[in-house]
């Protein structure tokens, strides 16, 4: 059996962390080390925009040190992510090529999604516990220094997700700001929390009951990583006295061991909870919120498993190198994500079907010519979701707006630059096509991604065209390649002038980025 070792990096705000992972087809993913060092790159991002020299330095040494330890190991493959101190980076650009010179280390700056995505996938690292969840009314509340994202299912289906602007150091600072002293803190960081989860709670728990959270965070999970297993046989702990179950606790409990925390001083609790004397104030703060999200969810239960970005990164590199097989769907709740963000934009959920099954069969036919994969697949099926979302604001202006609504909606699981494909399909499918010696000054797509958004437009351009009364026309449509013809085989009854006059430009796009013809053939004709 062929054992294969991977690193995996997270770059946090306050922490870096690296786990090392065994990955194997027959044993799956392992984890055998895990390394954390604290160095505060937040602080200096969030007050200045830029890396001080010191917070350099110190991750310069950290990071050679990790490429040791791989080393040591014998380590095949590594991925490093930046979160959001990266983010928050004016010249971000700078200190990231300067680290892969002095380090031999590539960090990917994951944008907030993204990160999201990954925090989800570290939990399905967890396996049967994370799916039993799912298939009950859960939400999973990922706490983060720039926000909190909020992920509601039921029935294994992701129903709704939205990121609230709550981060951590945001709040932590907005503390300071006040000078609010500590008997204080407490109700405003209600207040604070209170103002955005009303919001939240008119917006989507109307009909939904929550009965559990999944909570994924670097410092109340810090607290359960720390105490597991350290009293399995009374099922207490330094929990401040809580009793938990592999990382399940009520919320009642919950809400005692908040009350009971107060009860000691910072370094009594540092000691007790095995947590960093620094990081108290951001554990009080992911406390109180969790409490504040309880009450609203009127939730009953809540698991703390104490994963991490790591096991996330080592899920996906294992499900995209095959060493496991995904238990749970992941393009489904992307897909579950852009259902949302078109009825939110008023998209007319027939007419975004139609269109996306024409696209399906037009890829899938086309193949082996375009050469694009599942993942360009997907871009392109969220593209006919989102085709006339732009509707919502303007119809004169729709290209323009589709773009814009695409380009500033956070879709859970697509990078910035997926996004930005996405983005450019839907527009370039309402507008004159604009070639890349043009677009490339007003664009952050590279040669490689502008090929990929050509192909996908000139499909859903083809597709559009194929139903552009709005009407469905066609009660069947077969599509077939032969040789160099695409073949569009149509049944209706219904007058198709419109389509079929429409089409001609459209299929002269097409044929121009695959040099295949496309022809609309009537049955009965």
């Amino acid at each position: 059996m062929a054992v294969h070792i991977f690193g995996a990096i997270d770059i946090g705000s306050y922490v870096t962390e690296m786990k090392v992972f065994s990955l194997s087809r027959k044993g799956g993913i392992k984890q055998i080390d895990d390394i954390r060092h604290i160095v505060d790159l937040g602080g200096d991002a969030y007050r200045t925009g830029l890396l001080s020299d010191v917070r350099y330095r110190e991750l310069i040494r950290i990071l050679k040190d990790f490429r040791k330890i791989l080393n040591g190991y014998g380590a095949e493959a590594l991925t490093a992510c930046g979160t959001s101190a990266f983010r928050q980076m004016k010249n971000v650009s700078i200190p990231l090529v300067q680290i892969e010179q002095q380090t031999g280390v590539h960090i990917e700056v994951l944008g907030n999604a993204a990160q999201r995505f990954l925090d989800y996938k570290s939990l399905a690292y967890k396996g049967a516990d994370f799916n039993r969840l799912l298939e009950e009314p859960t939400a999973i509340v990922d706490i983060g220094g720039e926000g909190v994202q909020i992920s509601l299912f039921e029935k294994d289906r992701l129903i709704a997700t939205q990121n609230l602007r709550l981060g951590l150091i945001m709040v932590h600072e907005q503390l300071a700001e006040i000078g609010a002293s500590q008997a204080r803190e407490e109700s405003i960081i209600e207040e604070i929390v209170g103002a955005q989860l009303s919001t939240f709670k008119k917006l989507y728990l109307k009909d939904v009951g929550i009965r559990n959270i999944i909570v994924v965070d670097d410092y109340i999970s810090d607290v359960a990583r720390s105490q597991a297993g350290s009293a399995a046989d009374s099922g207490e702990d330094a929990f401040a006295g809580i009793k938990k179950e592999n990382g399940f606790i009520r919320v009642a409990d919950f809400n005692l061991f908040i009350e009971k925390t107060k009860e000691y001083s910072a370094s009594e609790l540092s000691r007790l909870l095995g947590v960093d004397y620094n990081n108290l104030p951001y554990l009080k703060i992911s406390s109180i919120m969790m409490r504040s999200i309880a009450r609203v969810m009127k939730a009953d239960m809540m698991w703390v498993p104490g994963v991490t970005l790591c096991d996330g990164i080592a899920y996906d590199y294992a499900l995209q190198h095959h060493y496991i097989t995904p238990a749970h769907d992941f393009e489904r709740d992307i897909l579950a994500c852009v259902m949302q963000i078109s009825k939110r934009y008023k998209g007319s959920e027939v007419r975004g079907k139609t269109l996306e099954s024409i696209c399906l069969q037009i890829f899938d036919r086309m193949k082996k010519i375009h050469g694009l994969g599942d993942r360009e697949r997907l871009l392109l099926r969220i593209s006919a979701r989102l085709h006339d979302c732009g509707k919502y604001i303007s119809m004169q202006q729709l290209s323009e707006c589709s773009y814009g609504i695409i380009m500033a909606t956070e879709i859970i699981g697509l990078t910035r630059r997926e996004r930005e494909i996405v983005a450019n399909v839907v527009r370039f499918n309402h507008t004159p096509f604009v070639y890349y010696e043009e677009l490339r000054f007003g664009s952050s797509l590279s040669m490689e991604d502008y090929d990929i958004m050509t192909r996908l437009c000139a499909i859903l351009r083809l597709a559009n065209g194929l139903d552009r009364s709005h009407k469905q026309k066609f009660t069947d449509i077969r599509i077939r390649l032969i040789d160099n013809e695409l073949q569009i085989n149509v049944s209706t009854k219904k007058d198709i002038t419109l389509e079929k006059g429409l089409f001609r430009d459209r299929a002269e796009f097409f044929e121009q980025i695959y040099h295949v013809r496309p022809v609309i053939r009537q049955k009965g004709e």
